[in-house]
């Protein structure tokens, strides 16, 4: 029996430095171009309308108040400045995707659609100005009220210019610095990291199979954890998994662009039956022979440990062999295994290495 599931959210990784350092590291060099566009704000909305500006919905919900929404409106009513925004051009659709600016966007989508949609409440309400200084002449006033009585003003919004930033990657060619321009630019509150940056820049049936896998009941307990990671490193979890499962031996640090690129590649693969089956069926395997949070060898769950562990498992079809506990109380306390998943662990040597070792101390061989 395994056992109990926690009721938080987040789950718990062991702090690595060798981990941190590898998040942290920093991009090869890109030539890109960043040009500007005014558009008026009628023909934002269009574009928004007809999905030639994404904003993926895996990003950041709607969290904007409608009184901050209003006083973004009036200040387009008023003339006064507003920030501009940041647009990616996807290279294989030439869409923009939002990197910066995804609230402004759209709330001003929002008050031109006439509704004012609330995820937390579950409805919708008519849009009308609130929170504007008492005499405002715009306090109270839908997008309809507008154009039905007061033409210049009307007029005037639609015309207003939201200025975008368009970026786009010209070499190298694999269009990788999406990646850095979502993890620099994005200013909306806290950063955007990791696996959340790839749910924006790579969103396609891959990663919407990733997010699926995340909420197996049987990965859960892995992690032993009811709800999901706001983070997404529990997807970044299984996703990591896929990548060294099938590419480690060319494998390359950083562990972060290895697995930006495994994305890439695999994005818009159909026929993703053969990845759920590996990972259930692993997962399965894994939590009959070790039972629930079995890489919690220390300080919260240990991601080297955890990949190791998963490869080697699921490099090796049947049953496991019947001291498979012991045999694995026995990795976890070699002292050169601890050193692999202590150290440098995402080091091309060291990863390789801690992958033989798991297989060979699990399985024989």
């Amino acid at each position: 029996m395994t056992e109990v599931l926690e009721r938080a959210a987040d789950i718990q990784l062991q702090e690595i430095e060798s981990e941190a350092e590898d998040s942290d590291s920093q991009p090869s060099t890109y030539d890109v171009v960043t040009y500007p566009a005014d558009w008026t704000l009628e023909v934002l909305v269009h574009k928004i309308e007809s999905e030639d500006i994404l904003i993926p919905g895996y990003q950041r919900k709607y969290v904007w108040s409608i009184k901050q929404a209003s006083r973004l409106i009036e200040s387009f009513l008023l003339g006064l400045p507003v920030p501009a925004v940041f647009l990616y051009t996807e290279p294989e659709t030439g869409k923009l995707l939002v990197v910066d600016g995804q609230q402004r966007l759209w709330s001003i989508a929002q008050y031109f659609g006439g509704d004012f949609g609330s995820e937390k409440r579950g409805k919708k309400t008519v849009f009308r100005l609130t929170g504007l200084n008492e005499r405002s002449p715009y306090l109270g006033k839908a997008y309809a009220d507008l154009e039905a009585t007061d033409e210049g003003s009307f007029n005037r919004l639609k015309n207003s210019v939201l200025r975008a930033f368009i970026i786009k990657q010209l070499r190298p060619e694999d269009h990788s610095c999406v990646f850095h321009v979502f993890e620099r630019l994005n200013t909306g509150g806290t950063q955007l990291v990791g696996q959340e940056i790839r749910n924006c820049v790579y969103h396609g049936p891959f990663n919407d199979m990733l997010i699926k896998l995340n909420r197996l009941p049987e990965w859960r307990e892995i992690l032993g954890r009811r709800g999901e990671d706001k983070r997404q490193r529990d997807v970044e979890l299984v996703l990591r998994f896929f990548a060294l499962h099938d590419e480690a031996r060319t494998y390359a640090k950083p562990m972060k662009e290895f697995l930006n690129r495994y994305t890439k590649r695999h994005q818009f693969d159909t026929g993703l039956e053969r990845y759920e089956e590996l990972f259930s069926t692993t997962t399965r395997r894994v939590l009959k022979a070790l039972g629930g949070k079995p890489f919690h060898v220390r300080a919260g769950l240990n991601a080297a440990v955890f990949d190791a562990v998963y490869v080697a498992f699921a490099r090796r079809d049947g049953t496991a062999p019947a001291d498979i506990q012991g045999r694995y109380k026995a990795l976890v306390s070699d002292p050169d295994f601890v050193a692999m998943v202590s150290m440098s662990t995402t080091d091309e040597s060291v990863v390789r290495k801690r992958l033989r070792m798991a297989g060979t101390v699990l399985f024989g061989g």
